[in-house]
């Protein structure tokens, strides 16, 4: 049996976002219309040296910058989160223009499992 959890959809018309947090047997709809599964890219796509995650380990926890070539963060372009994953969590922090493309959170290096990152303009990115 496939898992859902944590999957991501988004709405093809509005735009909204909905996280799998809890497995249910129903679909996702809105706007009238099922909502689209976002696939996560992870390298052989075009743009990955600006959006494949960079994660390091801090004496805090650990660091995670976008792209080997650091994102650009203007307004119709930028990060809008980032994510960590491990077994028994998920944090996010998210960023506005202006900011820089990095954050770093406290949770071991060693437990992460997993960084998102999503880009306004060209979606759902992950590192494993």
């Amino acid at each position: 049996m496939r898992t859902r959890m944590l999957e991501l959809y988004e709405c093809d018309k509005c735009k909204q976002m909905v996280l799998i947090v809890q497995e249910g047997p129903g679909s996702l709809v809105c706007c009238d219309q099922p909502m689209i599964q976002m696939q996560e890219k992870s390298g052989a796509e075009e743009g990955k040296e600006k959006h494949i995650p960079v994660v390091e380990k801090t004496e805090k926890g650990t660091r995670v910058k976008v792209g080997s070539i650091p994102h650009p963060m203007v307004d119709d372009h930028f990060i809008q989160w980032i994510e960590v994953i491990g077994d028994s969590f998920l944090q996010t922090e998210t960023l506005k223009p202006g900011e820089n493309p990095e954050k770093e959170f406290c949770v071991p290096f060693e437990k992460v499992k997993k960084v998102r990152i999503f880009c306004n303009k060209h979606g759902f990115w992950i590192k494993k």
